[in-house]
C-alpha cells in the first residue's frame, strides 16, 4: 500500500483509508494524529517477505512509535520489538508481546533495566560497551542466570545520512571499535555468566542506498568468520534498522532491494538475521492535521499559523528534515514535486504557535490559499513524531487515531490540562 492509498484524495477531500480526515478532526480537534493501520502492517510485511529466506526475526523499532495501539497491532501480526530502555520494554510487554524474542539496545542501560531484561528472558542484549559487558555479567551472577549478548561492533562505514543520526562510523558514541572484537569475545567467553550469540553492526538512518549494508555485511562476515575459528558460536548478525523512508516520492529502495544484498551473505553464514526497522515501517503510515489559525503577510513573506507545533513535530526545528504539506480540502491534481515552484500558486511559510524561530513545518513551500478554519495534512509523520513530542510552552500533548477501512480508534486521548501537570507538586 502506497502512501497516497492509505491517505488519498477523493471529490476534493483527504482520506485516511476509508473515513475522510475532516471528520476526524471535527470529532477529535487538532492538532491529531492520524494512523492507517493497513499502511504500517503492509510496510511490514513487505520487510517480513524480502527477509524470508534467512527466517529473520524482524525487531520493530520501539523508538520510531511506541504508542501501545501501535504495538499491539505490531505484535498481532508477528512482528517482535528492539527496545532502547526499560519504560519501553515495559511497553512491548503490556502489549502482550513474547519479550523472548526482543532485543535490547542503547549506550546506557541502567542496573535496573538489565536486571528487568534479564527477567523478561530477552532475546539479547546489544552490547555498547565493555562496562556494559561488565554490568551484565555481574548482575546475571546475582540472579543465577546467564546474559545473552550479542557485540555491537562499529564498522566504520558512513551510511550517507545526517550527522545526528548516523551511527556506524568511528568517534560516534555508539558501539565498540570492530578491531577489538577477539578480545571482546575471548572476555565473553570466559565468563559462566555471559554467552556471545552473536555480533550487531548498525549505522544510522535513514540509509538511501543498498550500498551502506553491502559493507557492513561483509565485515560482518569477516568478524564472524574468525571469530568461529577461534572456537566461538556465533548464530546471529544483527544488522540493526536505518531502511530509508520516501518523505518526498520514491527516493528510498524497497524492502526487496537491501535484501538484494543482505540475504545472500546471511544465507552463506548459516546465521540467523535480526533486523531492527523502524521509521521504514511506521513513517509513511501517519499523518498530523492541524487547523490554520491566522494567515499573516510580514517582510515580504506569507505565514500560515497553524495549531500544530514543534512540540508534536519536532524533525523540521531539529534536523531539518522535509515533509509534504498540503491542505485537507483540494480539488486537483496533487503536485508532482512538493518542493518546486507551482504557477499560480505563492510560496509559504508553514509555522506553529511555539516561540521558537525554529518552530515551522515548511518553508517557502508553493500552496493553495488557506484560510483561517481550514485544515493542513503535514504527511509522513508517524516515525519519531508523536514519540519525540513534548509539553513545550505548556501545550497538552494531542490525540492519536487508528484507522482500518472505516473502523476509527482512538489510541491516545488528548492530554487535558489537570493531566499536564498531575505529577508536579
Amino acid at each position: 500500500m502506497s502512501l497516497m492509498e492509505a491517505f488519498n484524495y477523493k471529490n476534493g477531500q483527504l482520506y485516511c483509508e476509508d473515513v475522510p480526515v475532516a471528520e476526524i478532526a471535527a470529532k477529535y480537534g487538532t492538532p491529531v494524529w492520524i494512523y492507517s493501520e493497513n499502511k504500517f502492517l503492509s510496510e511490514f510485511k513487505a520487510i517480513q517477505d524480502a527477509f524470508k529466506e534467512t527466517d529473520p526475526v524482524i525487531c520493530y523499532s520501539v523508538k520510531a512509535n511506541s504508542n501501545l495501539g501501535v504495538l499491539k497491532s505490531m505484535n498481532t501480526a508477528g512482528s517482535s520489538f528492539d527496545v532502547v530502555s526499560g519504560g519501553e520494554l515495559y511497553r512491548v510487554e503490556k502489549a502482550g508481546a513474547d519479550t523472548t524474542r526482543v532485543v535490547f539496545a542503547g549506550v546506557g542501560k541502567t542496573d535496573d533495566e538489565i536486571r528487568y531484561a534479564l527477567k523478561c528472558k530477552i532475546l539479547m542484549f546489544n552490547v555498547e560497551s565493555e562496562a556494559e559487558l561488565d554490568a551484565i555479567s555481574r548482575i546475571a551472577a546475582e540472579m543465577g542466570v546467564v546474559g545473552p549478548v550479542a557485540l555491537r561492533l562499529n564498522p566504520d562505514v558512513d551510511g550517507k545520512t545526517h550527522a545526528k543520526t548516523t551511527t556506524g562510523k568511528k568517534g560516534n558514541k555508539f558501539g565498540m571499535d570492530i578491531e577489538r572484537h577477539n578480545e571482546l569475545a575471548a572476555k565473553v567467553l570466559k565468563d559462566p555468566h555471559l554467552k556471545l550469540i552473536g555480533i550487531h553492526l548498525h549505522i544510522g538512518s535513514p540509509i538511501m542506498t543498498v550500498d551502506p549494508y553491502a559493507q557492513a555485511v561483509a565485515k560482518a562476515a569477516e568478524v564472524i568468520n574468525h571469530l568461529r575459528s577461534q572456537g566461538h558460536e556465533i548464530n546471529w548478525v544483527n544488522l540493526g534498522g536505518g531502511f530509508g523512508l520516501s518523505y518526498r516520492g520514491s527516493e528510498a529502495p524497497p524492502a526487496s532491494e537491501y535484501a538484494k544484498v543482505i540475504v545472500p551473505a546471511i544465507k552463506a553464514l548459516g546465521c540467523r538475521l535480526a533486523l531492527e526497522p523502524g521509521r521504514s515501517i511506521i513513517g509513511n503510515a501517519c499523518v498530523l492535521i492541524s487547523e490554520v489559525i491566522y494567515t499573516k503577510r510580514e517582510g515580504g513573506k506569507l505565514f500560515y499559523i497553524q495549531d500544530g507545533g514543534m512540540n508534536d513535530l519536532v524533525r523540521p526545528a531539529m534536523y531539518d528534515s522535509f515533509h509534504k504539506v498540503w491542505p485537507v480540502k483540494f480539488d486537483g491534481d496533487l503536485p508532482k514535486d512538493f518542493e518546486a515552484e507551482i504557477p499560480g500558486l505563492q510560496p509559504a511559510d508553514v509555522v506553529g504557535p511555539i516561540c521558537e524561530s525554529s518552530d515551522y513545518f515548511a518553508k517557502g513551500r508553493y500552496l493553495p490559499e488557506m484560510n483561517r478554519g481550514d485544515l493542513m495534512c503535514i504527511f509522513s509523520a508517524g516515525a519519531y513524531g508523536s514519540t519525540m513530542s513534548s509539553t513545550y510552552n505548556s501545550r497538552p500533548r494531542v490525540a492519536e487515531i487508528l484507522v482500518n477501512g472505516s473502523d476509527v480508534k482512538v489510541i491516545r486521548k488528548r492530554e487535558t490540562y489537570e493531566e499536564m501537570i498531575a505529577l508536579e507538586m
